[in-house]
């Protein structure tokens, strides 16, 4: 349990709580469950720029990465073809995968396919389901992809000040506005009681919120004096309690009970909202393809991890297609900006390419 590892090493609540946010982010479990103590290793593994556990803020967002990769394959010699929906993987007379065909009906022949969409999408929506081991399909159709996450992308028109640390009277950015904040995070026992109203259906009533603005680091995201606030809150179950959905009013009334929690702490951050996007499980999943709105292709759980993803005897990259690997989220070692699943799939690709 990480509630336990956290108990060992530390005394304060509002320590072993921030921390406790890094091994429940994205996943449906609380500080309590067990396993959770690995989650909070996969986040502070490895180094940045020589510093080891750092994350960074990537200029320009995210999709800044996603460009400099393109960027970087496109000056060796690859094609991408944006906007180019892909309809199913093309297979030989023996099963192998031998391209794939777009949505309009175009087909791209290759010796070889790596698909970076979730282990659901490769292998239930692209693979014709008689190609694949039965076995195989039930395991896929059985994986955890329960999401706790709402992302809530906010435009303001000022900083907000946080009665912890007023803001200067010239407005200028403080230090805590360069990191991520973490609210409703005063002790491990408020991150369950937010978990358990998810597991019954209910939407956090004082739900886990990570605040960071991106703006204060990188100001062209923004008009001047103006920011943008990223709001990463659970817990929100993907259905609803009586099996309603996420209708527009449950979606702004989720979003006002985060917008109260933020006022608690910074009087006056509601009158300076502009405007905001709210992303629930379903959205995430319809948006992003992320089955269930999990944003790591499927949980972090013992039982879906090294071996074991995204089933076991395929946690190699390869498939029951040959030809057809998987390089996402989805398989071995799992989600999070590190690009390793991506890298050792090409490596067993290019391996396998050699004797083709």
């Amino acid at each position: 349990l990480l509630s336990q590892i956290l108990d060992h090493w530390f005394e304060s609540e509002p320590l072993k709580a921030t921390l406790a946010t890094d091994a429940v982010i994205g996943a449906m479990a609380s500080p309590h469950t067990p396993g959770s103590g690995y989650v909070l290793l996969h986040h502070v593994m490895g180094e940045l720029e020589g510093r080891r556990g750092a994350w960074g803020y990537v200029a320009g967002g995210m999709g800044a990465l996603s460009h400099a990769i393109a960027q970087a394959a496109t000056a060796r010699g690859a094609h991408i073809f944006a906007d180019k929906a892909v309809c199913h993987v093309l297979l030989g007379r023996a099963g192998e995968a031998r391209g794939v065909v777009l949505q309009d009906g175009t087909e791209v022949r290759s010796k070889l396919v790596l698909s970076n969409a979730s282990p659901q999408i490769t292998f239930l929506e692209l693979i014709p389901q008689e190609q694949l081991p039965k076995d195989f399909v039930q395991r896929i159709r059985q994986l955890d992809t329960r999401s706790p996450v709402t992302k809530i992308n906010v435009a303001v028109d000022r900083l907000p000040s946080f009665l912890a640390a007023p803001n200067a009277h010239d407005g200028q950015a403080l230090p805590h506005h360069q990191c991520s904040i973490h609210l409703n995070c005063e002790g491990t026992q408020l991150l369950h009681q937010a978990f358990t109203e998810a597991a019954q259906g209910h939407p956090s009533s004082r739900p886990m919120i990570e605040l960071c603005i991106p703006s204060v680091l990188d100001p062209g995201l923004a008009p001047p004096g103006c920011h943008v606030v990223s709001l990463f809150t659970q817990y929100t179950p993907s259905v609803l309690a009586g099996g309603r959905c996420w209708d527009e009013q449950a979606r702004n009334a989720y979003a006002d009970t985060v917008f109260d929690c933020i006022e608690d702490y910074a009087p006056g951050f509601k009158a300076s909202v502009i405007g905001r996007d709210i992303l629930t499980p379903p959205d995430l999943e319809r948006i992003f393809g992320l089955p269930g709105g999990n944003i790591f292709h499927g949980g972090m759980s013992l039982d879906q991890l090294y071996f074991a993803r995204p089933v076991p005897s395929y946690s190699g990259y390869r498939s029951p297609i040959p030809g057809l690997y998987l390089c996402g989220s989805g398989a071995h070692p799992g989600g999070g900006v590190m690009g390793a699943a991506g890298r050792n799939a090409a490596q067993v690709a290019i391996k396998d390419f050699r004797h083709l």
